[in-house]
């Protein structure tokens, strides 16, 4: 075992010791494409925790950041709900094997920018009981979930997907605590589980909750069985648990939104690896009823993937190109559309929070950005919005997942590293 370990700790210095990979503009509706890159191993760098200390992340001038939860045990998502409360996500699921000695190789160096806390499996609630801004209660809601994560607050219940089910908890207004056991609405798709977060979000009306299932590989290495009701999203009824395929072809998507106004729904989605430092792009997308988004024959449209066997022409003729590309490898995991409580300049468009690479010797993400949309689409390119986690790049202090806009006038953060939930508001 020592000497495994000491192996893979060589090869990650070597690794890590990769060139300087510039990044081409990969942002909007047509980002640039270099030509694919293979070889014995990508390149594997990831920053190492950093602590705080006195410091706060930089947001933008006339807006002020605070953490209004700490110690926590591996945020992932939140939902503010009607009166004001917030709940947060916590846990940490999967269970795929090591399928090849990368995997093995990539776990490791993964697991070196990760907290060391175990996960949750839990939902804890926050309270600002005098709506100060400092949110004084902080309890348990739920415990014993399995790797909770999406979240949703429809017809009068809180819905949770965990990697392997769809639950859901009656509510009333101000409650502090769940009566007990959550109701099964509908089993999800866990085996293997290479991808094991299930966002969710719900039709405007309610009566849809729309799940992101993720593949159970990078490019299918695992074969096609296992990828059965994988790299889609599920509508799924509300109140019966009947479920059908949305959209396939989506790698792994991360997390969902419903447009105000118009009911669209939109998805951040991380593409697939190994190709190269810039490629492919994450991608901020519209999700069409029906619609095919390339994955694993294809990316961005119709450049195939030749590592996906067999190959299958039509499905890439048919494959959509994403409307928004947001970088390759910077992990977008959360995604919120924006309130003009917000401000005028952040009224209009969606927030996306960026986990980090792992996978290119220069890392990117690190940050939630906001992505402007004018006429209901994107444009233009991303601003920074909360920043200032990566040190440098060998260190970084916290990494955002789920983002989450209170209609008051603040964005949630939740940061999974420094185990925080963070609040943005205008000063």
């Amino acid at each position: 075992m020592i000497r495994s370990f000491l192996l893979i700790g060589a090869l990650a210095v070597v690794l890590s010791a990769c060139g300087s990979e510039p990044e081409p503009p990969q942002y909007g509706a047509n980002p640039n494409l270099p030509e694919p890159q293979r070889g014995l191993l990508p390149s594997m760098k990831i920053p190492r925790p950093a602590n705080w200390g006195n410091d706060l992340p930089k947001v933008p001038q006339g807006y002020k950041i605070q953490p209004i939860a700490t110690d926590l045990k591996i945020p992932r998502q939140t939902l503010v709900l009607p009166n004001g409360d917030i709940l947060v996500a916590e846990g940490s699921g999967g269970n795929a094997p090591t399928l090849r000695p990368k995997d093995l190789i990539a776990g490791f160096i993964k697991s070196l920018g990760k907290s060391s806390v175990k996960g949750g499996n839990r939902l804890t609630l926050l309270r600002d009981g005098d709506g100060d801004g400092t949110y004084e209660m902080q309890g348990i809601f739920a415990e014993n979930l399995n790797a909770p994560y999406g979240l949703a607050f429809v017809n009068g219940a809180i819905y949770v997907a965990n990697q392997d089910a769809l639950v859901r908890f009656d509510y009333q207004n101000g409650q502090t605590q769940a009566n007990g056991p959550p109701t099964k609405v509908a089993d999800l798709p866990a085996v293997i589980n290479h991808h094991w977060t299930k966002a969710m979000t719900a039709s405007a009306d309610g009566r849809f909750l729309y799940v992101g299932i993720g593949s159970n590989s990078n490019i299918t290495e695992r074969g096609m069985d296992a990828e059965e009701d994988r790299a889609m999203v599920w509508q799924i009824d509300a109140q019966t648990g009947a479920h059908k395929p949305y959209a396939t072809g989506l790698r792994n998507p991360t997390a969902l939104a419903i447009q105000p106004g118009t009911g669209q729904l939109w998805a951040v989605v991380n593409e697939r690896d190994e190709i190269g430092p810039n490629l492919v792009p994450d991608y901020l997308t519209s999700v069409r009823e029906g619609g095919f988004y390339g994955w694993p024959y294809s990316y961005w449209g119709q450049n195939v993937d030749p590592r996906a066997q067999p190959q299958d022409p039509e499905k890439v003729a048919a494959a959509i190109r994403p409307d928004y590309g947001l970088g390759s490898h910077v992990a977008a995991l959360g995604v919120a559309f924006s309130d003009p409580a917000m401000g005028v300049d952040f009224a209009e468009g969606v927030f996306v929070g960026e986990h980090g690479s792992w996978n290119r010797s220069v890392p990117v993400g690190y940050r939630v950005i906001f992505v402007p949309f004018r006429d209901g689409r994107p444009a233009g390119e991303p601003i920074d919005f909360v920043s200032g986690f990566l040190v440098d790049d060998g260190n970084t202090r916290g990494r955002p997942v789920g983002v989450t806009v209170d209609p008051r006038g603040a964005l949630i953060v939740a940061d999974d590293l420094s185990n925080t939930i963070w609040r943005v508001t205008k000063n």
